[in-house]
């Protein structure tokens, strides 16, 4: 029934039915330095990668896996 923005034909020159474009409506709050500093720059330095299992980790899970396995071995 209606055309592009599903507006009824019969109100295309109603008022109520005019939109700003993105810009005006995106821009409209905003003041007049918008521009933000950036929080994450690209490149540079870093830090190097840390493996997150540390030696506490692994041997708790070697633990367990150890008291399965004399579990199945000890018990059939």
């Amino acid at each position: 029934m209606g055309g592009q923005d599903n507006i009824d034909p019969r109100a295309q020159n109603d008022p109520r039915n005019r939109y700003p474009t993105d810009e005006q409506f995106y821009g409209s709050d905003r003041t007049g330095r918008s521009a933000l500093p950036e929080d994450r720059p690209r490149g540079g330095a870093r830090e190097p990668y840390k493996h997150p299992w540390t030696w506490s980790t692994v041997a708790i899970v070697v633990f367990v896996v150890l008291i399965v396995a004399l579990g199945i071995a000890l018990f059939p």
